[in-house]
């Protein structure tokens, strides 16, 4: 079947495009402009914006939370630490009523070492049960285990310094340098990018040092300095800021958010609660800090990744959810000082570009046919990426 859909405004994942008519036919877009093939099926999109479907960077998802981050027009999920074998992500990828999905399967960590301390909360048995597996003790078994993830079928390669200080739990145990560095060459070794979780300066200064391709968060522990940003930018990483989850950490609820129609009529009454909630486990931190530090690494030229760090509707990890705390990070990276056209390749191209997803992120012939289109113009104004109108999946219009 071939969809035309017309008198669009289109967001191609970098800018507006001067043309108006996108073509689809089957999993691809056939063509940007141009002639409507005969017999085609039309959309008339006049007084809305057709994107590239978003692209999560960062969650810890299952089938339920795929299939909300699709009906938000997320059609790509890139965990960051999960159960997904290679197996699964091959089924997953082959149907069009919930988002794809990459993963890395399970994080380096130290014996204790987060995030084991939420895995008595989850509501997940086969979490709990997976989380048991042998933790990293020395650099040997940090080498190990990341060939065990990668012959797993790994997409990429995450690697956790959390110290506890800003998440509630402090004195948690901490990768040592050897064993740090050890994790990163073995990934770099292996071809995959090494995606290090990181809240605090100084843990960004370790897996910069180490040579880390991504962080997994942006440090708001304390303000930014120009050195700093300095190091990040020269050393060539990507930063995930997850503004949305460090939002909730400092006390703020996603209670306005949940309280929007177009974002309760799309979600469960569980995750509506969730969402109202916040984590509120380090209160004496500032926005507006992080707002700097990502603005700082905006003007420095580091590819900034939309990502939302969602992951269960648990008590302690309120105040976000599948697909629409993605559209409140590209909020928040506006309100940080990105430009709405920036944040919305933040989450198309930058994410496509980055991970190496060369057939989605942009609306050009050949592309995976994964699209969102919005009433409105979220390159004015950032709120309208929640107008959804449609999704499709590869080429396959979600249905209500």
């Amino acid at each position: 079947m071939i969809t035309a859909i017309e008198n669009a405004l289109v967001f191609d994942g970098h800018d507006i495009s001067a043309s108006r008519t996108v073509v689809i036919e089957g999993t691809q877009v056939l063509s940007v402009g141009g002639a409507v093939p005969p017999g085609a099926q039309i959309v008339d999109a006049d007084g809305s914006t057709l994107l590239p479907g978003l692209i999560d960077s960062h969650v810890h998802t299952d089938m339920d939370g795929l299939r909300d981050a699709l009906r938000f027009g997320v059609t790509t999920e890139l965990e960051m630490m999960g159960r997904w074998s290679a197996r699964q992500r091959r089924r997953i990828a082959g149907r069009d009523d919930v988002a794809d999905v990459r993963s890395p399967g399970m994080g380096v960590t130290p014996v204790g070492g987060h995030p084991t301390q939420y895995m008595s909360s989850s509501n997940n048995l086969l979490i709990r049960l997976l989380y048991r597996y042998p933790f990293v003790r020395d650099a040997g078994e940090a080498v190990e285990f990341v060939d065990k993830q990668v012959a797993r079928g790994a997409d990429y390669v995450k690697i956790f310094i959390e110290g506890g200080d800003c998440i509630g739990f402090p004195g948690l145990p901490v990768l040592d340098e050897e064993t740090l560095h050890a994790a990163v060459e073995e990934a770099h070794r292996l071809e995959r990018l090494a995606i290090v979780h990181v809240t605090t300066a100084d843990a960004t200064r370790r897996a910069v040092g180490a040579g880390a391709d991504g962080l997994g968060h942006v440090f708001f522990d304390r303000p930014h300095t120009p050195e700093l940003i300095a190091d990040i930018a020269s050393s060539g990483a990507f930063v995930i800021p997850t503004v949305v989850t460090i939002s909730s950490a400092l006390g703020h609820s996603g209670a306005a958010l949940a309280a929007d129609e177009r974002v309760s009529s799309r979600l469960s009454r569980q995750w509506l609660d969730s969402l109202s909630r916040s984590m509120d486990v380090y209160p004496q931190g500032k926005l507006e800090d992080t707002f700097a530090t990502v603005r700082a690494l905006r003007d420095a030229g580091v590819d900034i990744l939309a990502g939302s760090d969602v992951s269960e509707p648990l008590p302690i990890l309120g105040g976000l959810a599948h697909g629409v705390s993605l559209h409140r990070e590209l909020q928040l990276l506006v309100d940080a000082g990105l430009t709405p056209t920036e944040a919305l390749r933040a989450a198309t191209s930058t994410p496509a570009r980055r991970f190496g997803l060369d057939d989605r992120g942009r609306i050009a012939p050949g592309a995976r046919a994964d699209l969102l289109l919005v009433k409105g113009d979220p390159a004015t104004d950032i709120t309208d990426t929640l107008s959804i109108e449609a999704v499709w999946r590869r080429g396959a219009r979600l249905q209500a």
